[in-house]
């Protein structure tokens, strides 16, 4: 379809150059000349605006119908006087205010309850701006679908990039898992923009079977598994910081306060003896390791006090 038909199009629907209110928004409209007349400069930019959402006709709540470009970028009443020398509201690029560029968004999109926490988050703090992740006038929104949308957030966070490049990770390549799945970039309540209040129960939402309640719970389990786990990736299995048993002798001294060593590598004791309590040095230093025992590593269920006891997290 051509661009002088698109027009002839939008005349028919009824799409005036001059707008005197915005329909259910509860703001007035700008006034000015329409994309009719914008189009005679700006082809390409009126001709992608027509596939995007925005240009969707019969929204009630879009830009279509609601002033269509002066919407966003005002009354080009004086821009088209001077031929293009006058300047224009325009959202989209840097030398707009990033304050006044997100206005120009969030007279529309501020009812929305995902954006009610924009204010005060880490991106509004930093001068990110909707049209640094959005793009409004195209067919289709990068940042919106799946598989694409982590290339737009890399463009920022480059180490979140190299992470999910390592051999344990969330299937986010894949586009089964994206950003916005854990995180609400628009703001939120909880720590690192996650969208529920923990990072904890951000986690629940894939991982219920980890939420117990528990007979006995592991207290960093509980607290944040960020504790333990890179969510982003990792080089170690199940996305672990860093490899069993290392991981938790950060926390626990290794078995009575033996030096965890390998076979082979200069024991001057053995390793199993009658007092060693029959805990073997090697045992828990290959394989699973502290998981060849203790099993049940996010919590226990063992009501038994003694034999064995729940908090040494055993099957």
């Amino acid at each position: 379809m051509t661009i002088s038909n698109r027009v002839k199009i939008l005349a028919a629907a009824g799409v005036s150059g001059l707008v005197l209110g915005l329909a259910g928004m509860g703001g007035a409209l700008a006034a000015g000349p329409g994309p009719e007349t914008c189009t005679k400069c700006h082809e390409d930019e009126v001709a992608s605006y027509a596939q995007s959402v925005h240009g969707q006709k019969g929204n009630a709540r879009g830009a279509a119908d609601a002033g269509q470009c002066s919407s966003c970028h005002g009354d080009a009443t004086e821009h088209v006087k001077a031929r293009g020398k006058a300047p224009m509201k325009n959202p989209g690029k840097k030398t707009m205010a990033a304050g006044e560029s997100n206005g120009t968004c969030t007279a529309c999109h501020k009812s929305d309850s995902n954006r009610s926490h924009w204010e005060g988050s880490t991106h509004q703090q930093r001068d990110v701006t909707c049209s640094s992740c959005h793009s409004v006038h195209a067919a289709k929104d990068r940042v919106l679908a799946k598989i694409t949308q982590p290339e737009v957030c890399y463009s920022c966070h480059k180490q979140q990039r190299a992470e999910v490049n390592r051999p344990s990770r969330h299937p986010v390549q894949e586009g089964k898992v994206s950003c916005s799945d854990c995180h609400n970039v628009h703001g939120s309540v909880g720590p690192k923009l996650v969208k529920r209040d923990s990072t904890v129960d951000t986690c629940y939402q894939c991982h219920a079977e980890k939420r117990g309640p528990f007979v006995h719970n592991h207290s960093p389990v509980s607290e944040d598994c960020g504790n333990c786990h890179n969510p982003h990736g990792s080089i170690g299995e199940s996305m672990l910081k860093i490899r069993m048993p290392m991981l938790c002798h950060s926390c626990h001294t290794p078995h009575g306060g033996q030096v965890v060593q390998l076979a082979g590598q200069g024991q001057t004791t053995a390793q199993l003896s009658a007092t060693s309590s029959g805990k073997s040095g090697i045992n828990y230093t290959q394989g699973r390791s502290c998981l060849n025992c203790h099993t049940q590593i996010h919590g226990g269920n063992n009501p038994n006090a003694t034999n064995p006891p729940a908090q040494f997290m055993f099957r």
